[in-house]
């Protein structure tokens, strides 16, 4: 135990509750909330509820410590994902009114010293408890590609309902005791909000030795969904080909392929050089069997996936999407970072790292140094700093 984890052992043991959807998939924010809710039972002895609406026999994806205790209210809000707009409405309100009256007996049975939202349905109602703790609000996506409804695409009553969520959304984030945003970008588009903090997501692992940068390969990971941008760096992948043939593009991550399959037999690729694959359980060996890593995102709330891979001293190549890349990712130091959309730049930014193998180590080693200011260490004192300053506050 290093000297400021002791520290922060000696400070007041908290009673947290965090407040979130569901613990069954393999999401970032459920990956983070793990992550955070074992290191403040494990390492703090923090007293550490989790409470749930969704998944209820279902196990959780990622590994739990048996110090957290977990509650799950079983409303089962999932069922609204295959319901009609209309249907939504009449179904939600019901479930929404039992949230808040079981929410309310828990925070009053429980008395938390501090109340953190995932910002989901409950940020709704949350600041109107008065179990007398604190209410922090954490937001894990961008302040614009938050609660974009999908479903609803370009109707016109969907574009006004959630133009009418996100003011709502507003007036409830001003009334919490602290808001967390994960990048300095996006704490600058809250110009609204004077109780904004910046703490980014920790480093899930650092492994003892990092990727050789021999393998000729190229890896991506993220959800196969338009956020990701995998249809982008197909596009690039295609420039790259051609002129590379003996280098490979793996793409990990969940969701439906076929789409990006598609694409890439539009564009004449070849699929014995260009993968993709489900997600992985070791995503770590992958990223250290790699040589560079690339992020095509059209829009982040963080990249946690570049600091895994940096973390392997892998070089990454990144759309200076909004946000997280221009925070994480040091320019022509550990990574590139290129004009978002821009793919015959994402192209010649993979092409110069694969023709320069000195310049790749070198970014490599440069982004296994930087990345420790991620390390769960670090930024879990950020939360403990921030917890200290709410209670002292008062």
């Amino acid at each position: 135990m290093n000297s400021n984890l002791n520290r922060m052992v000696e400070r007041k043991k908290y009673k947290i509750v965090y407040v979130t959807p569901a613990l069954y998939m393999a999401g970032g924010v459920e990956r983070v909330l793990t992550l955070k809710a074992n290191y403040f039972a494990e390492q703090l002895g923090y007293d550490i509820t989790i409470i749930l609406t969704e998944g209820k026999d279902k196990p959780y994806f990622f590994s739990l410590s048996s110090k957290v205790k977990v509650i799950n209210f079983d409303l089962n809000f999932e069922e609204l994902w295959t319901s009609s707009f209309l249907k939504k409405i009449w179904v939600y309100l019901p479930k929404q009114c039992r949230f808040k009256k079981l929410l309310t007996i828990e925070l009053m049975r429980i008395r938390p010293d501090i109340t953190i939202s995932l910002l989901r349905r409950d940020i709704n109602f949350i600041n109107d408890i008065k179990d007398g703790s604190k209410k922090v609000g954490e937001l894990h996506v961008n302040r614009y590609n938050y609660r974009l409804l999908d479903y609803l695409d370009r109707k016109f009553w969907g574009r006004c309902f959630e133009f009418f969520w996100k003011r709502r959304l507003l007036t409830h984030v001003k009334q919490l005791d602290k808001f967390v945003v994960l990048t300095q970008e996006d704490r600058d588009v809250w110009p609204e909000l004077n109780d904004v903090a910046v703490i980014p997501l920790p480093l899930p692992f650092m492994p003892e030795s990092m990727s050789p940068l021999i393998e000729k390969r190229v890896i991506a990971v993220g959800r196969y969904h338009y956020q990701k941008g995998f249809d982008l760096l197909l596009e690039a992948w295609e420039i790259v080909e051609k002129r590379y043939p003996d280098w490979k593009l793996s793409i990990y991550g969940q969701g439906d392929r076929k789409p990006y399959i598609d694409h890439a037999r539009r564009l004449n690729l070849d699929l014995e050089r260009c993968h993709l694959y489900g997600e992985t359980p070791d995503i770590q060996s992958e990223y250290c069997n790699s040589s560079i890593f690339v992020l095509s995102s059209r829009y982040e709330g963080f990249g946690m996936v570049l600091i895994e891979a940096m973390a392997c001293g892998v070089p990454c190549v990144a759309f200076n999407c909004p946000y997280g890349p221009s925070d994480i990712i040091k320019n022509g130091q550990d990574g590139y970072l290129v004009e978002f959309s821009n793919t015959q730049a994402l192209a010649n930014s993979i092409c110069n790292l694969i023709e320069n193998t000195e310049l790749r180590k070198s970014f490599g080693k440069n982004a296994r140094k930087n990345v420790l200011r991620y390390s769960q260490d670090t930024v879990m004192r950020q939360w403990v700093d921030l917890f200290d300053s709410l209670i002292t506050k008062g």
